[in-house]
This record gives structure tokens, sequence and C-alpha cells, in this order.
């Protein structure tokens, strides 16, 4: 494949299984980028079988000096290989900085890039910047327009503050230093998850910067989703284990940062943990005084349905579906 002569400014490090539904859109949204810059695409695609790769080599034989695709012949992440973008993404990424994407979500906003580099140019101190996501269901239905939007009104996180944040960042929102992914350590490749070690990476390369705005599309799931698949089958084993993961996460990460955040990782490790009651319905520690504050952290509506479904157990499938419907009708 024809390499670029020129080196590009910003790496787009995206991921790709069976996403042949979605991948159009999201390479089509990485080409409309517009800035007075060059791009490279890197895609990694785990052995997808719906035909995502014929898709990228496609579109790498029409865009050959910026898309280059990985494509696998065996799934890497049944072979125990977890966040694929630190070993088959970032290795090669020549960009000064890192965008990253799963490629069933996809970038809305043409200037997206621009925003964040221009940012990121002018403030040295700020490692990572990042935005809201809208919120699209399987049928394509926009839905509850608050859930990857943690903050209103634009915010600089401290390295503690981006450590112990409550709210979520869209993975593909992000916008990294290359510093960031030089070095990555063990405990990023043990995480069961990509995103979080990357901010707790990035904290300890500077402040996050987060624009309130709409600049992406996430895509929530259903059946067969990462987050569906962690609440099916025996759910306490899965909760349990993912909170023991979490844990080490932040104690390694700890440990790496010579305990100049140890109390905001400690906390953020209890978050996880708590979160995870929740998902268990464990009340005793829901409503644990030592879990008091990040009890407060949900939201009002999230309250009440706990508290509902604890009071009145019987009636919680119709609540619970008519959560479900109010959540399709916020977007």
């Amino acid at each position: 494949m024809t390499q670029k002569k020129e080196r590009p400014l910003v790496s787009i490090c995206a991921v790709c299984y069976n996403h042949a539904n979605y991948l159009r859109q999201a390479l089509d949204g990485f080409l409309a980028q517009r800035g007075d810059f060059d791009i490279e695409i890197l895609v990694h695609d785990d052995a997808s079988t719906d035909g995502s790769a014929e898709i990228l080599r496609r579109y790498a034989a029409r865009y050959p000096d910026k898309i280059f695709p990985i494509l696998q012949r065996e799934n890497q992440y049944r072979q125990g290989r977890q966040n694929i973008s630190g070993i088959f993404n970032f290795p090669r990424a020549r960009g000064k900085y890192i965008a990253l994407m799963d490629c069933d979500d996809y970038w809305c906003n043409p200037g997206k890039l621009e925003a964040q580099v221009c940012y990121l140019e002018a403030h040295p101190d700020c490692a990572m910047t990042v935005h809201a996501a809208a919120v699209k269901n399987d049928r394509g239905e926009l839905v509850n327009r608050n859930l990857m939007r943690p903050y209103r009104g634009d915010r600089d996180l401290s390295p503690a503050e981006l450590i112990d944040k409550t709210g979520s960042f869209p993975f593909g929102a992000m916008l990294l230093r290359r510093e960031v992914v030089e070095q990555l350590p063990d405990w990023y490749f043990r995480c069961p998850v990509g995103d979080r070690p990357l901010e707790l990476l990035a904290a300890l390369k500077g402040y996050c910067h987060y624009a309130d705005r709409f600049d992406s599309v996430y895509r929530f799931h259903g059946a067969g989703s990462w987050t569906e698949e962690m609440k099916s089958g025996d759910l306490k084993k899965k909760q349990d284990a993912y909170a023991i993961a979490m844990r080490e996460l932040y104690c390694a990460f700890d440990r790496e940062s010579g305990g100049r955040y140890h109390r905001a990782a400690v906390s953020a490790a209890r978050r996880v943990y708590f979160l995870t009651r929740v998902n268990l319905r464990d009340y005793d520690e829901i409503f644990s005084p030592r879990y008091r504050r990040y009890y407060r952290e949900l939201s009002l509506r999230d309250r009440g349905f706990i508290r509902a479904e604890r009071t009145l157990p019987f009636l919680f499938a119709g609540l619970r579906r008519l959560r479900d419907r109010i959540f399709r009708q916020e977007g």
C-alpha cells in the first residue's frame, strides 16, 4: 500500500468487528474531516465474518494514501488479546495526535478534528480533548441525549478530576497526544475496557479539556454488545470479576504514579464497585453509608427506580418498561 510522503498530524486509530452495517458511515465521517493538516486512518479488523473486511479493502483501494487496514484471519480477542489498538494501531501511528473510534460509531461534525487539534496546539499542558456524543439505538433512533454528555458547558478537568470523574466520555470523542500511548504499561493490556486506562495515562501527561459539543454519534446496542454481555448469564460472577479487574487497574496506576493521585484512584475504584452493586441490586451495599457519595451521583430518576424496585419489586417490570420508553424519547 502507498504510504504518505508527509507525516500526518492526526492518526485515527479505529477498531472493527462485524460492523459492516455501520462501517461506511464511520469511514465517511473520517474522510469528511476538514482542516489544513494530513490524517491517516488505521483500522484493525478482528477477523469479521460479515463483509467488513471487503468494505475496508474497497475503501483502502480508493484512498491508498489515507486508509491502512489490518485484516486479521484469526480473531485476536478470542486469543485473549485485549485493547487491540495498543497492539496493532498505536505502534504504527505516525501522527502527533491520536484519535480513537469504534467503527460502529461515527463522527457527525466535519470540523470535529480541526477544533480539537486547534485546542491542543494552543494548550501544550492539555493531554486529551473530548466532547459529547449523541446516542442512537440499533434502529437509528436518537435516545437519551445526556447519556454521553457528562457536563453542561465546556470544562477543564485536572488530572485528579479525570481519574475520579463521574460521567463517561465517548471513546470516539477522544483526541490524545502521541506521548500518552508511546509507552503502554502492562496494566493497559490487562484492563477489560480500553477507554479508562487511556484516560489514566492521559492524566499523567496533563489535564483534559471537555467541549460541550455533539460531534459524534454513539450507538447503544442491545443483544451482542459488551454491556449486554456483562449483564447476561452469571451476572454476579461477571460483575464481581469486572469490579476486581478495575480495582487492579487503579492499584497498578496508583503504583505507577507513585501515589500522586492515590485518593482519586481509590475513590474511582470504589465507584466502580458501587456501580456493580447497583447492577446486582445489592441493596445493603447500595444504601450503605460507605457509598452515600456515589449513590447521590446517580440521577434522580435512577434513584427513584432503585427505591421503587426495592420497595415494590412486583411493580418493577412495568416501571422498567416506562423507564425504557422515557429513555427512547429523551433524544
